[in-house]
C-alpha cells in the first residue's frame, strides 16, 4: 500500500517550513524505502483568497478526504509587503479552514506532546523543569468553539453579543477515554525505555501514569461537573492510573511552578488552546512544538498534522524559520502511519541536531538534519 499524503503549505512561514519537511520526507523516502507519495497544494491559504476570493475549493473537504493524511503548515495573515500594499484578512477568515477541516474530518482529539528536548530553551529555572514530559489532550469538535452566537445591533451602544457553548455527554466520554488510553500507552513505553536505556523520556525515573482533567467546574458548573462525573466514572474502569482534577487557572499556575507533575492533560477546546501553548514554552517555544488532529475510532479519513506555532508573519520570509516543530510533526505523521523506523530516525536526528548545533537559517538546519538521517 503507498499512504498519499496532502502538503498545506499556507501562509507565512508554513510556506518555508513545509518545504523542509517534504525535502525530509523525500530523504526519509529513499533511505528506508517508505511506501509515500504526496501532493502539495495551494489551498488554504491568503494568496489563494486573493485571487479565488475564498480560503480553499468549494469541493475542499471532498478532496482532503482521499489523502491519507494532512501536513499543514501555518495559517493566517502573512504580512505586509509595505503598510500601503497588503491584503489583510481577518483570523475568522484565514483560520477558518482549520476549524472546517477538523469539524468536517471529525477529528475531535487534538493532541500536543510538551517534551523538553536537551538543547532547547528551558525558561524555568528548576532544574526539575528539564523532565518535564506531558501530553495534553484538548477536545477539537465542540466545547467554546462551535460558533454559535451572534451580534444583535453591531457598532451600537445597545450592543448585544452572545457565544454559545456547547457540550454533549458523548463527546465528552470518547476524549477522557482516550485519554486513560493514551496514559497507558505512554507508561508502557517508558517501562520499555527505561529496560533498553532507549531515548530519554523518563519523567524523572517515574513510570506510572497519570490523568489531569482539567475544568473550570465552579464558575462553569454545567459542563465542568458533567465532565467531572464521566471523568469519575472512566477513573474506575482504570484504576491502575492515577488522577486529578485542576481548575484551569490553577493548572496554568502548576504549569509554571511544577510541569513535571503533569503527565495526560485533558481539556476542552479552548481551555486545551490556551493550556497548550502554555505547555510549548515549556517544551522550548513554540518553534519546537508538534501536535495532530486525530479521530481516534475512526478509519478511512485522514488526520491533520501541523505545528503549532502559526504563520509567523514577523519573520516569514527571511529564512530563519526553524523548521523543528514542522519535523517533529512528521515524526507524529509517520507514526500514524506505522513507518516507525522512519520516525525513530527522523526524532533522533532533530533531537541531534537541536543539542550539538546552534541555530542558523532554515535551510541550514533543513540540511543538516537529511546528513544526518
Amino acid at each position: 500500500m503507498t499512504y498519499q499524503l496532502a502538503l498545506l503549505p499556507g501562509d507565512g512561514i508554513g510556506v518555508e517550513v513545509t518545504a523542509a519537511a517534504e525535502q525530509v520526507l523525500a530523504a526519509l523516502t529513499q533511505k528506508f524505502d517508505l511506501p509515500l507519495k504526496w501532493q502539495t497544494l495551494p489551498w488554504p491559504s491568503t494568496a489563494w483568497h486573493q485571487q479565488h476570493g475564498t480560503m480553499m475549493p468549494d469541493d475542499a473537504m471532498q478532496q482532503l478526504q482521499q489523502f491519507d493524511a494532512l501536513l499543514l503548515g501555518a495559517l493566517g495573515d502573512p504580512g505586509p509587503t509595505s503598510d500601503h500594499d497588503r491584503y489583510r484578512l481577518p483570523d475568522g477568515i484565514s483560520l477558518a479552514p482549520l476549524l472546517q477541516m477538523r469539524k468536517g474530518l471529525d477529528l475531535w482529539a487534538c493532541e500536543r506532546p510538551a517534551r523538553l528536548l536537551p538543547g532547547a530553551p528551558c525558561y524555568l529555572a528548576d532544574p526539575r523543569a528539564r523532565e518535564v514530559d506531558m501530553l495534553v489532550i484538548r477536545e477539537n469538535s465542540e466545547g467554546e468553539y462551535v460558533n454559535q452566537g451572534g451580534r444583535l445591533r453591531p457598532g451600537s451602544d445597545d450592543e448585544i453579543a452572545t457565544q454559545l457553548e456547547v457540550f454533549s455527554r458523548k463527546a465528552t466520554k470518547r476524549l477522557i477515554r482516550h485519554a486513560f488510553q493514551r496514559a497507558r500507552e505512554r507508561m508502557e513505553q517508558r517501562q520499555k525505555q527505561a529496560e533498553e536505556k532507549s531515548f530519554p523520556c523518563d519523567r524523572g525515573g517515574n513510570h506510572a501514569a497519570q490523568v489531569c482533567l482539567i475544568t473550570k467546574r465552579n464558575a462553569q458548573p454545567a459542563w465542568g461537573e458533567m465532565y467531572t462525573e464521566v471523568f469519575a466514572e472512566l477513573a474506575e474502569e482504570n484504576p491502575d492510573i492515577a488522577t486529578h482534577h485542576e481548575l484551569v487557572d490553577a493548572a496554568c499556575m502548576k504549569f509554571v511552578q511544577s510541569p513535571w507533575q503533569f503527565d495526560v492533560v485533558v481539556a476542552s477546546n479552548l481551555h486545551g488552546d490556551i493550556l497548550t501553548d502554555l505547555a510549548a514554552v515549556l517544551s522550548g517555544g513554540l518553534g519546537f512544538a508538534p501536535s495532530c488532529n486525530i479521530n481516534p475510532e475512526q478509519d478511512g479519513l485522514p488526520a491533520l498534522f501541523e505545528p503549532t506555532h502559526g504563520s509567523a508573519p514577523d519573520i516569514a520570509g527571511q529564512g530563519i524559520a526553524n523548521p523543528s516543530a514542522m519535523l517533529l510533526t512528521t515524526v507524529m505523521l509517520l507514526r500514524s502511519l506505522g513507518l516507525h523506523q522512519a520516525a525513530i530516525a527522523l526524532e533522533h536526528a532533530v533531537t541531534e541536531q537541536i543539542k550539538t548545533a546552534p541555530e542558523t537559517t532554515g535551510a541550514a538546519v533543513t540540511q543538516a538534519i537529511i546528513e544526518r538521517l
